[in-house]
């Protein structure tokens, strides 16, 4: 039975509007189209102009087919077609698939033909592995897709142009929508992104309006951005789309300084010349930085925040970005929560603890985004609360607005995600005293030595503390006496020199003996390209696989 709220009160079109970060882009055109929106080398847009690029890209798509529900995906580095696809397509209630720009040319076609892609978008400098998933598409699933080539004014490298289109060519025979307008229903699909299938094939992590809304609003309050930032893009706008941060720079009519490669020299030489003020990456992009020379840095007197995101950055890359002056934000999600959804929230009262003690509590996984309704430490088995005593493990869970929708043609995989009304996130983690989550480990990467459980997390941290360490990652490895073992493959730091003895010594000095691993190997380190390490294939090379 209704009640005198809901009498002559409903819902029309002055009074609510679905959320979509879509509208962020209108509004910046609309009130500050003068000011600059992308830079990338010699090419520099306004909000106006990015606006009117976008409306043209959606134009363009549309003519092409393209409407509620398509899927249309991206072989696209940090340029500004990037992220003017992330303003088109959401415009035309479509469905955007950023592909990861080092995955080979099967996986591409699988995932293009998952997500029933029916147009791309591609850089010329991918053209050789397109080509082969474009084949690979046709023979083995008979789909053809229309191609639009990119052909990036920075890039002077080789690449065939492969599709009917060119991506400048065809803005220009297009004019552009009139505006960018968003779904009708927030619940909508907004992207489909594409987890890393370690085991098994990927799973197509299927995203809304309203969650990236709210994720894209969260960034600015979880960071305290101010107005006009000028953001480098130094973390993948293919991940996580980028974090949601194409729709928070918009949102503040900031700049986007866009990044083909990301390496200290051009990432400096960038800051240096845009006055860059925040960024965003992994903890192997952040050591990069904090391990360059210090003439390399020269001349960056603004204040720069970066972000960074991992399951347990080291501790020595926190110590590290705060001795040469960068403020570092740590955050913590997964794809399934549009990529960071918890912060290490700073406190007044750290800043008078010494520098040990202010890594450690900025080390941890945090608390909740502003918009995120949960989060907490739950006994996988029973869901129940743990204990918030520091030392009671379970596992990380979400729920709320910034939460996926579900797996893509995957049923089953994402009624197991949400059982319990939680998304399970697979990461074991304990809750201290003040309710701030610090993560042990990945179920599958704690190490069981002699009944004994061995984080690897805390061992990395240990091996990070010495001098000459660049990266490293450890995992377990059969042991015919305690089951399994510790095994370190560590990096060393251009022109460093340590033997596995030194190391294994230094280990000593800061963990029990039965965690120290007694196997050092001293080699490269398969990473993702947004520098996740790539645990899965250093345990098939302990196992001699």
């Amino acid at each position: 039975m209704s009640h005198i709220f809901e009498q002559g009160l409903d819902k029309n079109s002055a009074n609510f509007t679905a959320l979509s970060p879509v509208s962020f882009v209108e509004r910046s055109a609309e009130i500050f189209g003068d000011l600059p929106a992308v830079i990338h080398g010699q090419r520099k847009y306004t909000w106006a102009q990015t606006r009117e690029r976008s409306a043209r890209l959606a134009a363009a798509l549309k003519s092409l087919g393209i409407k509620r529900g398509s899927t249309v995906s991206a072989m696209l580095p940090n340029t500004p077609e990037m992220v003017e696809v992330h303003y088109a397509v959401p415009a035309l209630n479509a469905v955007l698939n950023t592909l990861n720009t080092r995955l080979d040319a099967a996986l591409i076609a699988w995932q293009l033909n998952h997500c029933e892609c029916q147009v791309i978008l591609t850089d010329r400098e991918f053209s050789p592995v397109m080509r082969q998933a474009l084949a690979l598409l046709k023979s083995e699933h008979n789909r053809d897709i229309v191609v639009i080539d990119v052909c990036d004014s920075e890039y002077t490298g080789p690449g065939d142009k492969l599709g009917t289109f060119e991506y400048e060519s065809l803005l220009t025979s297009h004019l552009p929508l009139t505006q960018l307008e968003g779904p009708q229903d927030e619940w909508d699909a907004i992207a489909v992104s594409y987890t890393s299938g370690t085991t098994g094939d990927p799973k197509g992590v299927v995203t809304h309006h309203r969650g990236a809304y709210l994720n894209a609003v969260s960034n600015v309050a979880t960071w305290t951005m101010p107005h006009f930032p000028t953001y480098l893009w130094t973390l993948p706008m293919f991940h996580c789309n980028g974090w949601c941060f194409p729709w928070t720079v918009a949102m503040l009519a900031g700049t986007h300084v866009c990044l083909r490669r990301v390496e200290a020299q051009p990432i400096l030489d960038a800051m240096r010349k845009h006055n860059v003020n925040h960024y965003c990456a992994a903890p192997i992009v952040h050591s990069l930085i904090y391990n360059a020379p210090d003439s390399m840095r020269a001349g960056i007197s603004q204040q720069v925040r970066g972000m960074v995101a991992g399951a347990a950055p080291p501790a020595a890359m926190i110590e590290g970005m705060a001795k040469i002056g960068f403020d570092i934000t740590h955050v913590y999600g997964l794809t399934e929560v549009y990529g960071p959804a918890s912060v290490a929230v700073k406190r007044e009262s750290w800043a008078h603890e010494n520098l040990s003690e202010q890594t450690r509590l900025n080390g941890r996984q945090g608390v909740r985004y502003v918009l995120q309704e949960g989060m907490t430490v739950l006994n996988p088995e029973t869901l129940e609360e743990c204990p918030a005593d520091g030392t009671t493990m379970g596992e990380i869970m979400f729920k709320g607005n910034i939460v996926m929708k579900g797996y893509l043609k995957n049923p089953k995989a994402t009624q197991e995600a949400f059982a319990g009304g939680w998304f399970h996130t697979g990461d074991l983690a304990v809750m201290e005293p003040d309710r701030y989550v610090k993560i042990k480990d990945r179920s599958k990467d704690i190490i069981i030595s002699g009944g004994e459980n061995i984080s690897s997390l805390e061992v990395e941290d240990a091996l990070y503390r010495h001098a000459t360490v660049l990266a490293c990652a450890v995992v377990a490895k059969p042991d015919p006496k305690w089951g399994e073992s510790p095994v370190a493959f560590v990096e060393l730091k251009v022109g460093a020199s340590v033997t596995a003895e030194d190391l294994i010594a230094h280990c000593k000095s800061l963990l029990a003996g039965y965690k120290v691993p007694r196997d050092i190997r001293f080699e490269e380190i398969p990473k993702t390209s947004t520098g996740k390490i790539q645990k899965f294939q250093l345990r098939q090379r302990a196992k001699g696989i």
